[in-house]
């Protein structure tokens, strides 16, 4: 049965809904998002969930820390929780990229985040379970935190649906018409979608989606590897999330005293075939470079894991906004391990540009497709190309 929609949104993770979200509460409420699987079934199901502000780039440093305040003011929102827990990042970085850290903590502030330079006493008196080197340097954001993303994605999602929006599972998309340069319908198992309006949101997906369009994107997908350790001592005081650039480690506390590890952002992977698990390597050097960082964490036993995707572009920063030449097609895509944090304000900046509004929150027009090809791209201050 064919169906008519002011605007079709391919994706039914954080990204996605958050945009169906936003379109609704700005009046385009008669939308219609169709996923393969389930809510969350993709790379945000996997997501370790790490809300961190600290970023090279004044853009998502905003979008992050705009997002923060949606997270912890989610229930008023849209009448559900998020799951925001508050805990404090720690950034962890070799003492050579101290200058890349004031600078970044110089911009952060500009933009009215609570950062900080922190000395070893002070590191103490926060999280006494962490130790650091002297050829080390650190900075704690104490509004940081995690969040869940089902609760989130289900959230956006029910919210929207309250609206009027529709949502489609378990439906694949099969086609999409395209004539004239103009966006026409999707073709699904169940027929035909009439829109001029598409927002191609799936994540490692969106790779192959484009390029039966014709349009060669610059994504890879990474696999990323999440350990789970279960501690038995009392002995591990609670801490806050780490991010340890030292041993490539991004470490976040959870409930029942289990400690998440996520590592591993170099292997590219096919979405449809990756390896979903964890590597023996992979829980042996993150415990053993755990444990010289964390007190306590010596007593855990290996509890479980999981691999996700990153959808990654060659700056480690999203694709947002319209595809080039096609006029009603829009992406959201490329989130490179950012989506889960930065996804409402993404959201909100989408929205506002499909209903032809300049957003006065955050301009996220240098993210568009086309800063690749005139060499505008984002660029990291550290080695890690996760805190561009």
């Amino acid at each position: 049965m064919n169906q008519f929609a002011d605007a079709v949104i391919i994706g039914g993770g954080v990204i996605g809904t958050s945009i169906q979200f936003a379109l609704a509460s700005k009046g385009i409420k008669n939308s219609i998002l169709v996923e393969k699987n389930s809510l969350g079934s993709g790379s945000t199901g996997r997501s370790q969930a790490i809300l961190r502000m600290h970023y090279s780039n004044e853009v998502t440093t905003l979008l992050a820390w705009k997002s923060l305040d949606i997270f912890k003011n989610f229930a008023d929102i849209t009448g559900s929780s998020s799951g925001y827990t508050q805990t404090g990042y720690l950034l962890i970085t070799d003492i050579t990229e101290k200058a890349s850290m004031q600078t970044n903590l110089q911009m952060m502030k500009s933009k009215g985040v609570r950062t900080e330079m922190l000395s070893k006493t002070e590191l103490a008196e926060i999280a006494p379970s962490i130790s650091v080197s002297e050829n080390e340097t650190m900075c704690f954001e104490p509004e940081s935190g995690f969040a869940d993303p089902n609760l989130v994605t289900n959230g956006f999602a029910n919210k929207s649906k309250q609206m009027g929006s529709k949502i489609l599972l378990q439906t694949l998309v099969e086609s999409i018409d395209i004539k004239n340069c103009k966006v026409q319908s999707i073709k699904t198992k169940n027929g035909k979608i009439f829109t001029d309006t598409l927002i191609i949101a799936a994540g490692p997906w969106t790779k192959n989606l484009m390029s039966k369009l014709g349009i060669e994107l610059p994504l890879d997908t990474v696999r990323h590897q999440v350990v789970l350790l279960k501690n038995t001592s009392p002995h591990l005081i609670n801490h806050p999330i780490i991010g340890d650039t030292i041993s490539g480690l991004s470490v976040r506390p959870e409930s029942n005293n289990i400690t998440m590890i996520g590592t591993g952002e170099d292997e590219i992977s096919e979405p449809e075939s990756f390896n979903q698990g964890v590597d023996e390597n992979i829980v042996r050097s993150s415990f053993l470079n755990l444990s010289k960082r964390l007190a306590g964490i010596s007593n855990s036993h290996f509890f479980g894991g999981w691999s996700g995707l990153f959808t990654i572009t060659p700056d480690w920063h999203p694709i947002l906004g319209k595809a080039e030449g096609i006029d009603g097609l829009y992406l959201a895509t490329g989130f490179s391990g950012h989506g889960f944090k930065l996804s409402p304000m993404v959201g909100l900046a989408m929205s506002d540009l499909i209903v032809g509004k300049t957003s006065t929150d955050v301009d996220i027009s240098e993210l568009n497709l086309s800063r690749f090809a005139k060499d505008k791209q984002l660029k990291s201050r550290y080695k890690m190309k996760v805190l561009a």
